[in-house]
């Protein structure tokens, strides 16, 4: 897949098939709509292309209002999204910077200066509740009189639904806050999972617990930084680690800020997803993870971040964690070996 920050670059295809939007999370809805844009894209001959935003616009005019607290919840990191786009087959995505000259383009010019002049869109695909342009005063009924008019194609698809369900972003922020992954992985057609370069930290997991039983030395962790992003799940989780082994490696992990911690310590109060693998790869030694990239799934639940009364406190409760963990771990394993018995008899 291509991807262009803004479409003023050569490589952007000269005609598309074109859907507009957050697709934060790319969930079963998403997924959808991005199966008839390519099938709609292969019959025109020409390629398929999601339009996209960063930073979301709610953040943006969070931001010019100043008032953090009306940023939304994100779902995915920007990386994360053009990942799943990217599975999902897509060509060709264009990251539009939402800035104060997009944020004030009436319909009419978003129309004639992105839509047409910009990427040449022959099909537009929007969903049901699609508005744009300055004051969201732009509609569907408005694109497809300016389509009709200037010779491109517009089309509509209705919501998607799971067992009743509305497939939204709004209900996977929703089912992340309160911890039920399960739910989240019907919605999105997958284990959550969050992926990016293992940084260095403070190396305090190797201090904390050395002397633990089981603890090996310490509680080693893959440290995983976010620079300005607010994700709609945060707790104590059981969890997959991918790309250090050929399987998945087993493990607990804690997404959020970290309460227990000096807030003035390398991650400044950052989000942090700082995961500790059960079984450590022997082959990676003590330094082996840093750098590479690795995507981790939040499988399960454990509790909310809990802030601990001293050091003695946070290791013996990151080792209550510990356990929690492989005790999901062994009754899913469990699960899964009953399950295959049946599935046999």
């Amino acid at each position: 897949m291509k991807i262009f920050r803004g479409f003023h670059h050569p490589g952007v295809a000269p005609a598309c098939a074109l859907t507009i939007g957050n697709f934060d999370g790319v969930h079963r809805g998403h997924q959808a709509m991005l199966a008839l844009l390519i099938n709609e894209a292969r019959h025109r001959g020409v390629e398929s292309c999601v339009m996209t935003f960063e930073p979301h616009p709610r953040d943006y005019f969070a931001a010019v209002a100043r008032k953090p607290e009306l940023a939304p919840a994100r779902i995915a990191t920007l990386r994360d999204k053009l990942t799943e786009l990217e599975r999902c087959g897509v060509q060709q995505t264009v990251v539009l910077p939402f800035d104060a000259r997009l944020s004030s383009l009436s319909p009419q010019a978003f129309i004639d200066e992105v839509l047409v002049a910009g990427l040449g869109a022959r099909y537009v695909l929007v969903g049901d509740d699609f508005r744009f342009g300055a004051k969201r005063a732009g509609d569907y009924a408005l694109l497809d009189a300016a389509g009709q008019a200037q010779g491109f194609d517009v089309a509509r698809m209705n919501s998607y639904e799971v067992h009743g369900l509305r497939v939204s972003s709004s209900a996977v922020r929703e089912a992340l806050g309160r911890g039920d992954m399960e739910a989240v992985a019907r919605l999105l057609g997958r284990p959550y999972s969050i992926s990016g370069h293992v940084v260095h930290g403070r190396k305090l997991g190797r201090e904390l617990g050395a002397s633990a039983p089981g603890a090996g030395n310490g509680f080693r962790t893959l440290n995983l930084r976010f620079a300005h992003w607010k994700p709609a799940a945060s707790g104590i989780f059981a969890v997959q680690v991918h790309g250090l082994h050929d399987t998945p490696l087993p493990g607990v992990a804690n997404l959020g800020i970290r309460p227990s911690i000096d807030p003035d310590d390398v991650n400044g109060g950052r989000v942090l997803l700082e995961t500790h693998c059960l079984e450590w790869p022997a082959h990676l030694g003590s330094e082996g993870a840093y750098g590479k990239i690795i995507r981790v799934e939040l499988l399960h639940k454990l509790h909310d971040e809990l802030k601990y009364d001293g050091l003695d406190a946070l290791t013996a409760g990151i080792a209550r964690d510990r356990d929690e963990a492989r005790a999901y771990f062994a009754s899913t394993h469990a699960e899964t070996r009953r399950q295959t018995t049946r599935d046999r008899i």
